[in-house]
């Protein structure tokens, strides 16, 4: 069984929605260095049940808010997702560092994202 494992918002003012979210629930946030402008988001220890996400300015660069996850291959989830009636909306990427990522949508049109660890991926 595969579960999300990262969560990603989207959000007009960064600074004011981490202060929200640092104040209320206590997250942590790291500006990430990437090619893109985007905050790696803690939302609590690692021992606890649970995930992280990622924060980035609404946009055109920036993320759907979306649940990510984790897949054996980008490939082959991606073929699946579409035989069941799902889209790749966007296909296969490179995330550098990272791994693989893909943009789908489910039979209902909710958004969600796949990934495939790869920190070889450029």
């Amino acid at each position: 069984m595969l579960r999300p494992i990262h969560f990603d918002l989207t959000v007009d003012d960064p600074d004011r929605a981490m202060t929200f979210y640092r104040d209320i629930f206590g997250w942590k946030f790291e500006k990430w260095n990437g090619p893109m402008e985007y905050w790696m988001v803690t939302t609590g220890d690692e021992k606890e049940p649970g995930i992280n996400g990622g924060l980035s300015k609404r946009g055109d660069s920036g993320m759907p808010n979306m649940n990510t996850i984790g897949v054996s291959s980008v490939d082959k989830f991606s073929k699946m997702v579409q035989d069941k009636g799902g889209k790749v909306v966007m296909p296969k990427t490179a995330i550098p560092g990272m791994g693989w990522f893909a943009t789908c949508q489910d039979t209902e049109g909710n958004t969600f994202g796949i990934i495939e660890e790869d920190r070889a991926a450029k």
